[in-house]
Order: structure tokens, then C-alpha cells, then sequence
């Protein structure tokens, strides 16, 4: 494992070339985002995938979210989607808001038992958005083992994970320490199935979000 800095912009260049080629090659890297750090893998490597739920420690039941670079990769990994949803998006993102979605039948992608849906995000995070423009969407899950606290440094990130992860990008502590919202978008209307970073009162003023909370803070999707 090696530990790379990237807070500054001016200098992070290297660290992100190596964690590009990484997941070019197939490994795993840390990143940070805006709520908490996030292990990463190249969303359309099945092999990839499969080495971040062994890292975390779970089973294809529970497949990773998708970090995008642009609200506009969202059509491209997307379909039917619910009114409200891109009302959504145009309010919360870059930020801590997952949405789940049906996902285009064509994408050559393995993300795990996902039912063909997909939870989609945009991280307001300077790092983890530089990273994306260059690798395109990635599987990302919050960087910890399954049932421990969500890592909001790099340091507790590397602690649980170790050597499955060849590059951990160091961008300080994370600025929000808690888990995105998650909103189900693939039913007959809006669902928040996660409280976290966006409240329900929020969501809200932007769009007709039912609240069907199953796992209020809890360590699921990013």
C-alpha cells in the first residue's frame, strides 16, 4: 500500500496518474469524497469489483454505488427515470445525495446482485472529481469493513483495509463524516431509504420524496 497526497491541486498530478493506473490495471484505490473516504475500483472490471466487496468483507447483495464525474454521465448509466429526479440532481449534486435508478440494460458492467438498478453519485470533492474526469465512473463504497464506523481519514481507511488497497489518495479529514441520503428512484415515486448527509425536510423543497427510512446513518451505499 502506498499512502499519496493529494490536498493541494497544484501538486497531486503524481498521486493521481498512480491511482489511474491502478485502477486501470484492475486494483483498488482510496479516495476521499465529501462525506466520508471511499474505496474504489474500476466499475466496469467484474475482477475489480469483486476485489473491493472481498475487501470490505461482502457479498454480491450488496453491490457498490457509482461515483460520476458530471450530472450528465447520470443518462449515460440511467433509464426512466422518475420526475423529480433530475430536479434532484440540479439541487444536490456535486453532493451527499445517492439515487437509485434502472440501469441501461446494454452497460458490459458486473456490479453484483443489483435487480438491474444502479445507485448513482456525484461527490463535491476536488480530489475525487479529478480522479473521475480521468477513470470515468467508478464502484466506490465507503472505505471501511462491513459493520465498522465509515473512515473519515485516510489513516483509519488504511488501518482496515491494508493491503487490498495499492494506493490510498490522502486528502485530510473528510469534510462531512457522514454518509450520503439515498433515494430510491426505481418504484412508483421517490423513496429516502437512507438518512444521511441531505435531510428528508431538504429533498423536500425540491422534490415529492416519501420517507421509507431503513437504515438511518448506516454503512450501506456511499
Amino acid at each position: 500500500m502506498t499512502v499519496l497526497d493529494c490536498t493541494d491541486p497544484s501538486t497531486w498530478g503524481p498521486a493521481l496518474d498512480e491511482a489511474v493506473n491502478v485502477l486501470a490495471r484492475g486494483g483498488l484505490v482510496v479516495l476521499p469524497t465529501d462525506t466520508v473516504y471511499g474505496l474504489a475500483a474500476d466499475a466496469f472490471t467484474p475482477p475489480a469489483v469483486a476485489a473491493l466487496l472481498a475487501a470490505k468483507g461482502r457479498g454480491r447483495q450488496m453491490p457498490p454505488p457509482v461515483l460520476v464525474p458530471d450530472a450528465r454521465t447520470l443518462d449515460g448509466l440511467c433509464t426512466g427515470l422518475l420526475p423529480g429526479v433530475r430536479d434532484l440532481v440540479a439541487a444536490f449534486w456535486p453532493g451527499g445525495l445517492t439515487i437509485i435508478c434502472h440501469a441501461q440494460p446494454s452497460l458490459a458492467w458486473d456490479l453484483g446482485e443489483t435487480h438491474g438498478t444502479v445507485a448513482v453519485r456525484m461527490p463535491d470533492h476536488p480530489a475525487a472529481l479529478a480522479l473521475l474526469r480521468r477513470t470515468g465512473p467508478l464502484a466506490v463504497s465507503s472505505a471501511n469493513l462491513t459493520g465498522a464506523p465509515a473512515a473519515t481519514t485516510a489513516a483509519e481507511a488504511a488501518e482496515q483495509l491494508g493491503n487490498a488497497v495499492a494506493v490510498v489518495l490522502d486528502g485530510g479529514t473528510a469534510p462531512g463524516g457522514v454518509a450520503s441520503s439515498i433515494v430510491d428512484a426505481t418504484g412508483p415515486g421517490l423513496r429516502l431509504v437512507r438518512a444521511g448527509a441531505i435531510g428528508l425536510d431538504r429533498l423536500r423543497e425540491v422534490a415529492d420524496v416519501r420517507a421509507d427510512v431503513a437504515d438511518v446513518g448506516g454503512e450501506g451505499a456511499r
